[in-house]
């Protein structure tokens, strides 16, 4: 069973990599160079933070895969993959949220109120058929916007079947033997 720690590790370090991607170019929306576009909302933090959470856990299961003999090793490991766990539905109920009330554009930060006004005027579910240029600047941001968050819906989905496949290892050997180390 070393191979199912080695591939885990490998697995959950590639995903939250592509997690972590994922927030950073929601940060720029269709890749606009226009600085105003930039923005910080749970949207971008919650794929970023879950996918340094699958990454750090992967990387202790590949160091503790590698050095058998080190107890701290398997416990952190054990500890990051749990918080991978609890993290992952908050990343997939922030996106399928985030892909049904539909994109805030440029507009929604404009205006008296100064934010999101726009985003509850639309009809829920965002109406992405019927209204496909609401979003005038920048070009195609509903499109981008419902990718982005179809991916990440993936994502969490697949970090959380590594997660808990790793999860559900562990507390076997936990209940087996006493402890978690081999």
């Amino acid at each position: 069973m070393q191979g199912l720690y080695q591939a885990a590790g490998r697995v959950l370090i590639t995903l939250g990599a592509l997690s972590v991607f994922s927030g950073v170019i929601a940060f720029f929306p269709v890749f606009s160079y226009k600085l105003w576009f930039t923005g910080w909302s749970v949207w971008i933090a919650c794929p970023i933070w879950n996918g340094a959470l699958a990454i750090t856990a992967g990387i202790l299961l590949l160091l503790a895969h590698k050095d058998w003999t080190q107890r701290y090793l398997w416990k952190a490991s054990f500890t990051f993959v749990i918080l991978n766990l609890m993290g992952c539905p908050l990343h997939f109920a922030v996106a399928l949220e985030s892909a049904l009330l539909g994109p805030y554009c440029f507009y929604s930060f404009s205006g008296v109120a100064g934010t999101s006004y726009l985003g509850y005027a639309v009809a829920f579910p965002f109406p992405y058929a019927k209204f496909p240029s609401v979003c005038v600047d920048p070009l195609h941001y509903e499109e981008y916007h419902l990718i982005l968050q179809a991916f990440d819906l993936s994502l969490s989905f697949a970090m959380l079947c590594a997660s808990l496949t790793v999860c559900l290892k562990l507390c076997v050997r936990l209940v087996c033997n006493g402890h978690i180390n081999p």
